[in-house]
């Protein structure tokens, strides 16, 4: 067994198993041995649905689950779940862990060691913050803890703190389970991802599903009852009482670990990779929500946690772990979400990131229908697209509409990811039939109108 390599992940989800399995495909049990540690009970789930396993749309938790560890255990992989490592010896090749269990820590060696890490939870510092019936939602045991709230207290108020994609995907589950839900969020529109005028539209569709939204008002603290539950939100001088308090604030990228060990993390606060997913730190490597990455319009580094970039970088850093050649190239940020009939969509950049990225932009924002007019079921939506003044190259695009809307950004990205003009986007051949669209798509009457803004400008410029 002589030269036997030692490949030890931290994390097992998208990036960790993904890098796991890409590795353990290429260098057989004979080559390389792979271990994953995983500090949860659950590893190669979809955080992604938990919302909606919270919401009933799905039945049982293990449908989120992708492969189950004895799956990973017959392909060679040791996967050892509530293992959390604690420390990171760089010197030596080999990380403490702590058995959840109370089986007490070790240290294991690694001639390889690859950091998945994903992202942590904001979590307010405030009087209640962690008081019972506070909740975060970051993995399936947040999700198994909330549903059986849900299942056997039978509250009748949530209160969701933040109104991003996890704060809304939460607020829709409790609409869903029949709760009366505000939404809070210390920002003057939800989905701060979108720029106003579009934030607007979601804001409005929010409140005619009968939720009490509140923005501009930042959380004040936590009320308790005797019983030390959470009794109401305070924010914005105002108490809102509350049996369920859901926190979606957002995430950090989860490096404490490697930045305690000294491998270097970028402004973001994610760890600082290659395109191959290699850190500055020799042997180690780093994917997922846990690292920086090049966003592909701004050229900026960012940290986007999103399952989709997880997934990926996990697959290159496997293939290059596995004696393979893979790049990450980066992100253009694209992201899709959903409220009841509502759907939301973006990619690129927005009119003020395009301004913080030094461009001079220009936007048009379009009404059009997800059918064709007369075709039952045609519902209205918007398209805004950003475009750089002089040049015309799309910078970014956003959608908010109802049932089949919100996928049309698909086209967006793969017009961003090319570096199109919006004048060559007027051409694109896209499908068309009166049940799936007008004979003008939405994203080319967009294009269109943009690039008649682009040409006025060019005219009226000296």
């Amino acid at each position: 067994m002589a030269g036997r390599e030692r490949l030890l992940v931290i994390g097992g989800d998208a990036a960790g198993m993904s890098a796991a399995s890409q590795a353990r495909r290429r260098r057989g049990p004979g080559e390389l041995d792979v271990t994953v540690v995983e500090r949860g009970h659950f590893a190669s789930y979809s955080a992604c649905g938990i919302p909606y396993y919270v919401g009933g749309v799905v039945d049982d938790a293990d449908a989120l689950i992708a492969r189950t560890p004895a799956e990973f255990r017959d392909r060679g992989i040791d996967l050892r779940l509530c293992t959390e490592a604690t420390e990171i010896d760089l010197e030596r090749g080999r990380v403490r862990v702590r058995d959840a269990d109370g089986g007490g820590e070790t240290w294991e060696p690694y001639d390889q060691l690859m950091i998945a890490t994903g992202a942590v939870p904001t979590r307010p510092k405030l009087p209640g913050a962690d008081a019972e019936g506070v909740h975060g939602v970051q993995v399936l045991d947040d999700g198994i803890a909330i549903r059986r709230v849900l299942e056997r207290e039978k509250p009748r108020r949530a209160v969701v703190v933040g109104g991003g994609y996890i704060g809304l995907e939460m607020a829709e589950a409790m609409v869903m389970r029949g709760l009366d839900v505000a939404i809070v969020d210390g920002a003057e529109q939800p989905m701060s991802t979108l720029d106003p005028d579009m934030g607007a539209l979601v804001a409005d569709a929010i409140r005619g599903i009968g939720v009490d939204l509140h923005l501009g008002d930042p959380v004040e603290g936590f009320d308790t009852g005797p019983d030390g539950r959470v009794a109401a939100v305070r924010a914005g001088g105002r108490t809102l009482p509350a049996d369920l308090v859901i926190l979606g604030l957002g995430v950090r990228p989860g490096s404490d670990l490697a930045r305690a060990a000294g491998i270097e993390t970028g402004p973001t606060g994610g760890i600082v990779t290659d395109r191959r997913m290699r850190t500055r730190t020799e042997r180690v490597w780093a994917a997922g929500d846990c690292v920086e990455t090049r966003h592909l319009v701004s050229g900026l580094p960012v940290a986007i946690a999103l399952g989709t970039h997880a997934n990926k970088q996990g697959r290159v850093a496997g293939v290059n772990l596995g004696g393979g050649y893979a790049t990450f190239p980066g992100v253009a940020g694209t992201a899709v979400s959903k409220i009841c009939h509502v759907e939301v969509a973006r990619t690129g950049l927005n009119e003020r990131e395009a301004a913080a990225a030094g461009f001079d932009a220009l936007s048009v924002v379009v009404e059009s229908t997800t059918r064709a007019g007369y075709h039952p079921g045609a519902t209205a939506m918007k398209t805004k697209l950003v475009a750089e003044r002089r040049s015309g190259r799309l910078l970014g695009g956003q959608i908010v509409g109802e049932a089949n809307a919100a996928k049309r950004i698909d086209g967006l990205a793969i017009a961003l990811w090319n570096r199109m003009t919006v004048e060559e986007m007027t051409g694109l051949d896209l499908g068309y039939a009166p049940p799936f669209s007008p004979v003008w798509d939405p994203v080319l009457i967009a294009a269109r109108k943009a690039a008649e803004r682009v040409e006025e400008d060019m005219r009226r410029s000296p």
